[in-house]
């Protein structure tokens, strides 16, 4: 396996990136930041992970809200 050594979300699973933003923004935050249902109506880990694993597109949004927050050390 080849090494990633500016890959910042190597070793990290779309699991932990959620469950870190859910931790520091909560729900209600990480909806208005990404509008998509599965953070608005009824959010829960398992549906958002089974929506996101499916779109690419918010996958890609929660990826780069998570190295933005990461970032900035919040």
């Amino acid at each position: 396996m080849e090494q990633q050594p500016n890959n910042q979300l190597h070793g990290k699973t779309l699991e932990m990136i959620l469950n870190e933003l859910v931790v520091k923004l909560g729900w209600p935050e990480l909806g208005y930041r990404i509008r998509v249902n599965c953070f608005l109506s009824d959010p829960s880990v398992k549906s958002s992970l089974k929506f996101l694993r499916k779109t690419p597109w918010a996958r890609k949004k929660v990826e780069d809200l998570y190295l933005e927050i990461t970032a900035k050390g919040k």
